[in-house]
C-alpha cells in the first residue's frame, strides 16, 4: 500500500511506464513494496542481493514484529524481493536522452548502498545514507566508514538530495546541512561505544553512554527510540572488531532487550 502512494506521486508527474526500479539497499521495509510498479527491470548492487540472500527473510521476519506499521497490505507481497539486474561498482542507464547512474560510493547503512545520481539535474537519491533531523539506522551499518562514503557523497556536489526520510533537500544549503548532521549523528553514537569496548565495558555500560551522547542532540528526531538500540548494538560490535553485522532475529533482538535491562 505504501508502494502505491508513490506510485500516484508518480502519476501526478508522468504517465509514462516506469521501466526501472532501483533498489538502495536489501531492507525489507524498503524493498518489499517493488512488485506493486510492474517495472521489467529491479536494479540492485551485488552486495545487496548478496545480502538479500544471506539474510533477507531474517530482516522482514524481524522489522515486521519491530514495526507493523510499515508493512500495510503485506498479504499482498509475493516474497522476497529479487533485482533481475546487478552491479559492481558503477552502471548507467539511459532513458531518452537522459543519463542515470547508479553507484556504490561506499559503505554505511549496509554493505550494498548505491546511490542514484542524475547528472544533467544534479540531483542525487542517497537511500538511507543520509537523513536530515531523522535518526540513521544503524543496526547493519559500518560507522567508521559512513564519514567517507558521505564524503564521496559531497564530491558530486548535488545541488539537491532525496533522503531516506523525509523533505527533498533543496539547495546547496540543506545539502550540507544533511550531510553535516548525518555525519554527526554517526560519529556521536559510535564514540562512545568505542570508549566502552576499548575498556572492555559491557553493552549496557555503551547504551548509557550513547545515551548521554546522544539523547541531548537528537531525542526529538523521527524513529530515533526506535532506532537507538539496535544502533548502540552495533556501534559496540563494530568497535569489537566485528566487521560484517551480526543478522537480526527475534531472538537477538530479545537477547539485545535483556542486555540492555541489564
Amino acid at each position: 500500500r505504501l508502494a502505491r502512494k508513490v506510485i500516484e506521486c508518480i502519476r501526478s508527474v508522468t504517465d509514462k511506464p516506469i521501466s526501472h526500479l532501483v533498489l538502495t539497499h536489501y531492507h525489507a521495509v524498503r524493498v518489499l513494496g517493488a512488485s506493486a510498479y510492474g517495472a521489467p527491470q529491479v536494479v540492485m548492487s551485488g552486495d545487496a542481493r548478496a545480502m538479500v540472500v544471506e539474510r533477507g527473510q531474517e530482516d522482514w521476519d524481524s522489522e515486521f514484529a519491530r514495526f507493523p506499521r510499515l508493512f500495510q497490505g503485506h498479504e499482498e507481497i509475493p516474497g522476497l524481493t529479487w533485482p533481475t539486474t546487478t552491479f559492481e561498482g558503477t552502471m548507467s542507464v539511459y532513458l531518452g536522452n537522459r543519463r542515470v547512474d547508479l553507484l556504490q560510493v561506499g559503505r554505511a547503512h549496509t554493505a550494498g548502498d548505491a546511490v542514484v545520481w542524475v547528472p544533467d539535474q544534479e540531483v542525487m537519491f542517497t537511500g538511507d545514507i543520509v537523513e536530515y533531523h531523522s535518526a540513521c539506522y544503524c543496526g547493519d551499518g559500518h560507522l567508521t566508514e559512513w564519514g567517507d562514503t558521505l564524503d564521496n557523497i559531497a564530491s558530486f556536489k548535488p545541488r539537491a538530495i532525496a533522503p531516506g526520510r523525509g523533505d527533498a533537500l533543496v539547495g546547496d544549503g540543506m545539502v550540507a546541512a544533511a550531510i553535516s548532521n548525518t555525519r554527526t549523528f554517526v560519529e556521536s553514537t559510535y564514540a562512545p561505544a568505542a570508549r566502552v569496548a576499548a575498556r572492555g565495558g559491557s553493552l549496557k555500560e555503551a547504551w548509557d553512554a550513547v545515551r548521554a551522547e546522544c539523547d541531548p542532540k537528537f531525542g526529538d528526531y523521527a524513529i530515533y527510540e526506535h532506532c537507538l538500540p539496535f544502533n548502540v548494538a552495533r556501534a559496540y560490535d563494530e568497535a569489537r572488531g566485528l566487521d560484517t553485522p551480526r543478522i537480526w532475529t527475534a531472538d537477538r533482538d530479545r537477547q539485545m532487550w535483556d542486555a540492555l535491562q541489564g
